[in-house]
C-alpha cells in the first residue's frame, strides 16, 4: 500500500481529524489521528497490520505486545498474522505494567506495536517492561509515525505511515492564542 492509500483509508473513516487536539503527551495539534476509527473496520485492520507483519516475518519473534488501549487491535491483529502469543500492559497508578497473570519469559523476542506514535512514551514504557524481563526486542511496529522517523527505539522499527505533524508546546501554541477549544479525543487522560 502507498502512503496515499493509507491516507486514503484514514480520511473515508473519518479518522483523520483536523481542529485542536490535546495529545496524551501533553502536546497540542491540529490534526488527530484516531486510528481506532480506522481499526473498526476488519479489512482495514487487516490491511494495515499485515504491513507491520510482513515487516517482521522472518525476525525472530515469541510474541506480540502493546499498551492498552490504543494498540490493542493493532498487536491482536500483527499477533494473528503471525501466529504468535500476544499480551498486553495496562496502566496501573500511571504506569505501564503486565497484569492478568502475563509474563514475559528470559530471551523470549518480543515485538512491540502501538497505533499512533508521537513522542513514544508508551512505547518506551513497554520496551522498559521487555527489558526488566531479561527478554529481547523484537522490534517496534505501529501504523502512524506523527515524528516522521524523529522517534527512534535503538530497534528495528517500521511504521505503516510516516507524517510530520506539528505539535505545540501549550504555552506556545497559535491554536490556543487563537482561542480554540481544545479537545482530547485519545483513551489515556492527561493533564491540561
Amino acid at each position: 500500500m502507498t502512503e496515499n492509500e493509507i491516507l486514503d483509508i484514514f480520511q473515508k473513516s473519518g479518522a483523520l481529524l483536523t481542529g485542536h487536539f490535546l495529545l496524551t503527551s501533553g502536546r497540542h495539534s491540529d490534526k488527530y489521528f484516531q486510528c481506532a476509527k480506522v481499526l473498526q473496520y476488519p479489512e482495514y485492520t487487516e490491511k494495515l497490520c499485515r504491513l507491520i507483519a510482513d515487516n517482521f516475518r522472518n525476525s525472530r519473534v515469541d510474541t506480540v505486545i502493546a499498551p492498552a488501549i490504543g494498540g490493542l487491535v493493532v498487536g491482536q491483529e500483527v499477533a494473528r498474522q503471525l501466529n504468535k502469543r500476544f499480551i498486553f500492559a495496562e496502566r496501573e497508578e500511571k504506569q505501564l505494567s503486565l497484569r492478568r497473570g502475563f509474563t514475559i519469559e528470559e530471551n523470549e523476542s518480543v515485538l512491540v506495536c502501538e497505533d499512533v506514535v508521537t513522542t513514544g512514551g508508551s512505547v518506551f514504557e513497554i520496551i522498559e517492561i521487555v527489558k526488566s524481563n531479561n527478554a529481547k526486542v523484537a522490534g517496534v511496529g505501529f501504523i502512524v509515525d506523527r515524528s516522521n522517523g524523529k522517534v527512534n527505539f535503538s530497534f528495528p522499527q517500521f511504521s505503516a505511515l510516516k507524517m510530520d505533524v506539528l505539535s505545540y508546546l501549550p504555552e506556545e501554541c497559535p491554536l490556543c492564542k487563537e482561542q480554540m477549544e481544545l479537545i482530547k479525543p485519545g483513551s489515556r487522560k492527561v493533564k491540561k
